[in-house]
């Protein structure tokens, strides 16, 4: 009589545990934000009580509504290891545009406008993703010179022209200051298109496969991963978001010219830096983005408050570049530490 003897079963692999620790490790990060934040707002209302009156906190959720909009976008290409330099110049020429839309037609419906806005944006962003996943340019260099290609369109077409909130139809001003249940409608845009895009990444396959682009761009392509159309992709997304940010500016503020958004590139990287997406990419969440969003929101609203010089408050946003940039590469450090020392156990 024979006997058979069966292989022992291979260990559990450790790969799904790691994977994990990893992301215990990034949402611990996410929420030392939330704290950050949480503490800026409760010193700066112990310190004048109407910090945080009705009024107040409209504004802040209008101060950050833009800046999140722009934040998601940036932080879906960041996450490809690339970046878009050119979302103010694309928010400027969608503002415009959305202006000019309006005055010609001013029955026109505020969908056909957000509509046109968003598809602008789109079309720009589709020329960033093109120059950089077909000619193969750094997106640093494409994003840089169409910053300032979108923005000369821009003051071209304006002409040194002012579109006044006088002339802009009253249903397209109401959306920029009616609220709903005390929340304002353009805050609610903002936290769509952060659900959507916070689904779309976690749930799609193609929305993982950014994150392994910006993890290792040449293991990626050699597993089969489309890089090139996801870095297009990615660069679309932007330039659309980009282009609702300046829907949503012409609605808040009614009073247009070609310098809408002039500069505002430069917070919206700081916004993903300081909301954990690592620069160098393939780590971070759309959230945290958000979170870095409305953290430099409120530190510009609170240190007037605080009577802190403004200097200070570019000062404070360095320093929190530094420190984020700081800790992501700790992060980094210890979770391949963590890895290896959890493969050598199991060899």
């Amino acid at each position: 009589m024979t006997t058979t003897t069966r292989a022992a079963a291979p260990p559990p692999t450790r790969a799904r545990g790691d994977v994990r620790g990893a992301r215990r490790l990034f949402v611990v990060r996410e929420l030392g934000i939330g704290l950050a934040l949480v503490l800026l707002v409760a010193v700066t209302t112990i310190y004048n009580p109407r910090f945080l009156n009705a009024q107040s906190r409209k504004d802040l959720m209008l101060g950050a509504t833009i800046l999140i909009v722009l934040a998601v976008g940036q932080a879906i290409v960041v996450i490809t290891r690339n970046v878009d330099l050119s979302v103010g110049s694309v928010l400027g020429l969608s503002a415009f545009a959305t202006g000019k839309l309006l005055l010609a037609m001013p029955d026109a419906p505020i969908v056909l406008a957000v509509l046109a806005g968003v598809g602008l944006g789109m079309l720009c962003g589709a020329i960033n993703g093109a120059l950089i996943a077909i000619a193969r340019v750094p997106a640093l260099v494409v994003t840089l010179g169409t910053l300032y290609v979108f923005r000369g369109i821009d003051y071209s077409w304006a002409a040194g022209q002012q579109i006044n909130a006088a002339d802009m139809p009253s249903g397209f001003k109401r959306m920029g200051t009616q609220t709903l249940i005390g929340i304002p409608v353009l805050a609610l845009f903002a936290v769509a298109v952060l659900l959507i895009a916070g689904f779309y990444l976690r749930s799609y396959r193609s929305g993982r496969e950014m994150y392994a682009i910006g993890s290792d761009p040449a293991a990626a392509r050699l597993s089969g991963i489309p890089v090139g159309w996801r870095v297009f992709t990615a660069m679309t997304l932007s330039g659309a978001l980009a282009g609702l940010a300046g829907v949503l500016h012409a609605a808040r503020f009614g009073t247009i010219d070609a310098a809408a958004g002039n500069g505002i590139e430069l917070n919206v990287v700081a916004a993903v830096v300081v909301g954990g997406v690592a620069i160098f990419g393939g780590s971070g969440s759309v959230y945290g983005a958000a979170l870095g969003a409305l953290l430099l929101s409120t530190i510009g609203s609170a240190l007037p408050v605080l009577r802190i010089d403004p200097f200070w408050q570019q000062a404070v946003v360095g320093a929190l570049i530094l420190a984020a940039i700081g800790l992501d590469r700790a992060l980094t450090a210890r979770i391949a530490h963590r890895l290896r020392g959890r493969r050598a156990r199991g060899a």
